[in-house]
């Protein structure tokens, strides 16, 4: 087979590289490529990439390939860009085009698969700006079009069927998988080090995502704050009153770690509210706003965390909660979507709109060392299910049968 694989969110530092859709589209690739040495690849990216780290790639089945234009979003609000995409795949004779993103040219009439990564444009349309709601529009019939959809999880599966009406039977749920980097484990000079650049001075509860409203952290800060009160029911001999839980929590820093994803709802701007709630907080000194972390970075700030806290509203998958768990950090996360799933009995499930709730929780399992250990064992082997191989594996099944 001739397969042709959209490769533009990769490898582009500004598309948020290492993470999102880039990193899925990363991982699949390299390990596509590992296993495979029968079918023939075409790699299509931007023209702004650099030649130099696409080397990586380079085997005898495999054929780098360029768009001949830049800007990815411009280019898919464009009506004449299809057609350029459309001819650039022809050209190649691909007998499959797979589509990361839950779009495909609309001139574009061969065999095609597109995997869905999450549908929260349509679930929570409110929270997203005007351009990216006009994205949505190929959506429909790019999924009308493709001969199969991978979905990431049995969650968004049901999502697409919801919201779509896309019949079961096209539907492949092909589970993310985790970096073998993140079963590593890192020294104490390495999370020394690590804490010292970004200047966290204590234990830290610690999070990591996109700074954009589903990921739920004005509430989550508001949690924060209200563990830092005391304002927390938790049963212990030695917390017999609010003062001494204070002196307990105010041992936590709160470590918020995510790129600013400006292009959400820029009218309500998220970020800022945000910065404010952390600027107006009476803790914000403990509150710790990383911005984007690099791949090298991101192994010992998990591994230096005491819990890993992920009240997301809603996810497609949910992939940091098996990284953590990879690392050995107990988790507590929502109750809601593909988190329900996807950490099974491997994390303490919360309501993610109940600030009280989370609150609770993380206190609660602050003060039990035996709990937090019993849910390192759990998710160690929940994330071990996990793995980029396995979705390849998956994924060349998939392209096998159409």
């Amino acid at each position: 087979m001739r397969i042709g694989i959209d490769c533009r969110t990769i490898l582009n530092p500004e598309k948020g590289e290492g993470a999102g859709i880039g990193h899925y589209t990363y991982q699949l690739v390299k390990n596509l490529l590992e296993i495979d040495k029968k079918n023939s690849y075409f790699l299509f990216f931007d023209k702004s990439v650099q030649v130099k780290r696409i080397s990586k790639f380079k085997k005898k089945n495999v054929y780098i390939r360029f768009f001949p234009f830049n800007q990815y979003k411009k280019m898919l609000l464009n009506d004449y860009m299809p057609l350029l995409v459309s001819a650039t795949l022809s050209r190649d004779k691909i007998d499959i085009y797979h589509s990361p993103t839950l779009y495909l040219p609309r001139s574009y009439q061969g065999s095609s698969i597109i995997t869905v990564h999450d549908l929260a444009a349509y679930k929570f349309p409110e929270l997203f700006s005007t351009e990216e709601s006009r994205l949505k529009i190929n959506a429909l019939d790019s999924l009308g079009r493709a001969q199969k959809i991978i979905a990431v999880s049995q969650s968004t599966a049901n999502d697409l069927n919801q919201i779509f009406n896309i019949k079961p039977q096209k539907i492949k749920v092909v589970s993310n998988g985790v970096d073998g980097r993140f079963f590593t484990k890192r020294t104490e000079a390495e999370i020394a080090k690590i804490k010292s650049k970004y200047k966290i001075k204590k234990d830290y509860l610690f999070f990591i995502g996109a700074l954009e409203p589903r990921k739920n952290l004005i509430r989550l800060i508001s949690a924060y704050e209200r563990l830092r009160k005391g304002l927390v029911e938790v049963f212990s001999p030695k917390l017999k009153n609010t003062s001494q839980r204070v002196e307990l929590f105010s041992k936590y820093q709160l470590v918020l770690a995510g790129a600013e994803k400006q292009n959400i709802n820029r009218q309500n701007n998220w970020v800022k509210k945000i910065k404010d709630k952390v600027n107006k907080s009476g803790f914000k000194k403990d509150i710790i706003l990383t911005g984007y972390v690099g791949s090298d970075d991101l192994g010992p700030l998990f591994s230096g965390a005491k819990l890993f806290v992920f009240p997301s509203l809603y996810e497609g998958f949910g992939l940091p909660v098996i990284e953590a768990m990879a690392k050995g950090v107990p988790v507590i996360t929502s109750n809601t979507s593909s988190l329900v799933e996807i950490a099974g009995k491997g994390a303490i499930l919360v309501d993610p709109y109940n600030v009280a709730e989370i609150a609770g929780t993380i206190g609660k399992l602050l003060l039990n060392s035996d709990q937090q250990k019993s849910l390192s064992r759990k998710g160690l082997r929940l994330a071990r299910q996990f793995s980029w191989k396995k979705c390849a594996k998956e994924t060349l099944k998939v392209y096998k049968s159409i």
